[in-house]
Order: C-alpha cells, then structure tokens, then sequence
C-alpha cells in the first residue's frame, strides 16, 4: 500500500512539474516574440506561430490563414521599426489542457505617434516538444 501511495505522489508531482515546465515555455515563447519585435525582427517574432498553412490570425475585422500570409501580413502593416514601436506584453492567464493551451493576454504599441493597445486570445499546441501558436485573435481598444 505504501508503494502504491508513493507511486500515486510520483505521478501527480510529475504532472505538476510538466504543467509548470509548459507555463515557462509558453512564457517564454511569448517573452522571444516580444524580443523580437523590439528588435525589429518579424521573421523572430513569426517564429513563435505554427509554421503552417492552417495558421489562423484574426485582427481588425480579417482572418488570415497560414504562416506566409500572417507574416506578409504583419509586414504590410508593421513597414518600417517606426511602425513597430516597442511592444509590451502582459499575460494575463493562461491554461493548459495537455497539449493545448489558451492564453489571454494585453498588448501595448509604445511608438512616437501614438500608443496602441488591445486584447489578444492566443491558442497554442506542443507539437514535437515545443509549443507553438496556432491561432491568434488580436483586438485594437483604439
């Protein structure tokens, strides 16, 4: 019985630390990406999202599909590092369901102009050992 109630407290700390391991990969996914952009590095910043044509981003009333076309995407609307500014990402929650994840988050734009803000939703797999975005629902406040 005892080894049972060992193997039992085996199991469920390893749970526990998997679950806390994928947290700091997914922060740390997300800390890349804002490192990325702050560097003027979309290509860095892509590397965060599901390299597929399944991708799906949604943002100002469009849906894009696929990894190339969120990327021309992102440069079409992000030309120069003026555009980009520095982003600043706030996670607010995220939650884990095995292999999945959701994440809910603030973003904030700090560019000379102005000073963009919103929400993201943000729905990632591990696929392969890493965990990847495989959609992206961003929201302007205005």
């Amino acid at each position: 019985m005892k080894n049972l109630i060992f193997m039992l407290f085996l199991l469920a700390s390893s749970q526990l630390f998997a679950a806390q391991d994928d947290q700091t990969q997914i922060r740390a996914l997300l800390a890349g990406q804002q490192q990325a952009w702050n560097r003027g590095d979309l290509d860095g910043f892509m590397a965060g999202y599901w390299h597929s044509p399944q991708l799906r981003f949604a943002s100002g009333g469009e849906v894009t599909f696929g990894w190339q076309q969120t990327l021309d995407r992102y440069r079409s609307h992000y030309r120069d590092k003026a555009a980009m500014g520095r982003l600043q990402f706030d996670i607010r929650e995220v939650h884990l369901y095995g292999d999945h994840a959701v994440v809910f988050g603030h973003w904030q734009l700090y560019r000379q102009k102005d000073q963009p803000q919103g929400l993201f939703t943000l729905l990632l797999a591990k696929l392969d050992g890493n965990w990847y975005i495989t959609a992206d629902h961003t929201s302007s406040a205005g």
